[in-house]
């Protein structure tokens, strides 16, 4: 079988993106994960760029962070306890049923993980992910070896063939494990036909696929493992960026670090890591970020549970300053949920007259609230739409509000990837409709002279500078200020700041004051 080293030489000249081969690279390492749920409802669409708990790291970040496959061992010989599920079905499964369009692997694959051995964890969620992160490459290969397409209602054994054309080009799996093991799991999915074709397929594809790969990778698609609507909205919206933003969507974020400092400066937090033996590094933009050189379990690290650090992207970290808080200023933090940058607000500025954070979903206030127990803070938590200000407003006005709004995540993409899966063109108009109405149902609450920061997550055009200058269009007392920040590429309206150019997430933000309380 040719290396994947050689088929490196075919692909890896146009596409920087490219996974770790078998021929020995490891794959990069990422960061955390976000607690938002992945549903197709327009609130639910948000991804927090924040985990500050050991959840976040405990579970699939720690798999993610550490590289792309655990070292083959015990587990891919087939000997799993008595009556746990082959990891290798288990993320088959979770990745099915976003294939099907009914969940995100945020919500699907905890189920699965249940399931399967304490030691196999890493392994199902990584093979998950990653199987994610190059579904749009694998889905073209497994086209190019099957006869027919399958039926929606085999989206298990399609989401289980994936699974193995990942483990077989790139992960260090041996190719006699990673088919074995594969094609052994289907028995379980009670498709008396699943098995040979499986057996069939990836034997070809261990023959045949590099040679497939080389032909197909002319397709962009292929080549940035991107489905078309977005490869093509992305080149649209950055002709020069484009490739490099793919490229930075499929590598494996660093693990970021805030520190809280009412507990420490950053520099004093740097030092207890080098004591502690830990090599990081001073984010570059953010004045609390704090770069780990190797990941780890957040509960291990210094202070976790003290509340001296969160786990925070640096982008994320930059709307608490930018806010410019003041003692005695009241703030709205809407759509707070899990609430990093609450708590990050109260962690700035520690003589707010109050911080009140709204978000939809009672149920996920629930995280807010423990993130701001373990770091000893307060805030005035409401569950509600935030846009029916009449619902849950007191009347008395804000002087600073954090708009982080819904959006298509696609700046998260390398912490999401079944993001690529997910989304759908339809949804960014749909989001953008959305982030339009919060702006104006929140611009009467902002008092006069008072600030409203805009941020997403996204890095499509239409979710920030075109929802911002409708936005400005049509509000008489609404004035955009000048972010004073080296951080990101200048756009007509606030500033968009790229994964590829800082090494943080893809992330957006407006600066608006407003002047008077009239509006057009």
């Amino acid at each position: 079988m040719q290396s994947m080293a050689d088929l490196s030489q075919h692909v890896e000249q146009r596409s920087a993106e490219s996974p770790g081969r078998r021929s020995g690279r490891r794959a990069g390492r990422t960061g955390h994960d976000s607690e938002r749920q992945q549903g197709r409802s327009d609130r639910c669409l948000r991804r927090e760029r924040s985990a500050p708990d050991p959840s976040a790291t405990a579970g699939r970040q720690a798999v993610e962070l550490h590289g792309s496959v655990q070292q083959p061992s015990r587990e891919i010989c087939g000997r799993h306890g008595a009556g746990s599920m082959n990891p290798r079905l288990a993320a088959a499964k979770a990745l099915a049923a976003v294939l099907s369009g009914k969940a995100s692997l945020n919500s699907s694959l905890p189920t699965q993980l249940d399931k399967v051995e304490l030691r196999d964890r890493g392994l199902t969620q990584d093979l998950a992910f990653s199987t994610a992160r190059w579904q749009p490459r694998l889905s073209a290969l497994a086209a190019k070896l099957l006869q027919k397409p399958f039926k929606a209602a085999d989206a298990d054994v399609e989401a289980l063939l994936l699974v193995g054309l990942y483990q077989l080009f790139y992960s260090r799996i041996p190719a006699h494990a990673a088919i074995g093991e594969t094609v052994g799991c289907a028995d379980k999915l009670k498709k008396p036909w699943a098995k040979g074709l499986l057996n069939a397929v990836l034997r070809n594809a261990q023959r045949e696929g590099e040679a497939l790969l080389i032909e197909l990778e002319h397709d962009p698609v292929v080549r940035t493992a991107h489905p078309r609507w977005l490869q093509k909205a992305l080149k649209a919206a950055w002709p020069e960026h484009w490739e490099a933003i793919c490229a930075a969507n499929n590598a494996h974020p660093p693990m970021i670090l805030r520190v809280n400092r009412r507990h420490h400066s950053r520099d004093q937090y740097l030092e207890l890591l080098k004591a502690a033996g830990l090599e990081a590094s001073a984010c570059t933009f953010s004045q609390d970020g704090i770069v780990l050189a190797e990941p780890c379990d957040v509960r291990s690290l210094p202070g976790f549970a003290e509340g001296w650090i969160s786990v925070q992207d640096e982008a994320a970290q930059l709307a608490a300053d930018l806010l410019e808080l003041a003692p005695g200023q009241r703030v709205l933090d809407a759509c707070c949920a899990p609430g990093g940058k609450t708590c990050h607000l109260l962690e700035v500025q520690p003589q707010l007259n109050g911080v009140v954070a709204v978000d939809l979903e009672a149920k996920r206030l629930v995280r807010v609230r423990e993130n701001l127990d373990r770091l000893g803070l307060d805030a005035e938590l409401i569950a509600a739409d935030a846009r029916e200000t009449a619902q849950w407003w007191d009347g008395k006005p804000f002087q600073r509000i954090l708009l982080d709004a819904p959006c298509s995540a696609t700046g998260v993409i390398r912490r999401h990837p079944d993001i690529k899966l997910t989304r759908q063109p339809d949804d960014i108009v749909a989001l953008a409709t959305l982030q339009g109405e919060l702006l104006d149902a929140l611009w009467p609450t902002l008092e006069v002279g008072g600030m409203l920061i805009y941020a997403t997550c996204s890095t499509l055009p239409t979710e920030n500078t075109e929802v911002v200058e409708a936005f400005l269009a049509r509000t008489s007392g609404a004035r955009e200020l000048d972010i004073a920040s080296d951080a990101g590429i200048k756009q007509p309206h606030g500033r968009q700041l790229l994964a590829q150019q800082g090494g943080h997430d893809g992330f957006y933000y407006a600066k608006l004051i407003k002047i008077a309380a009239t509006r057009a």
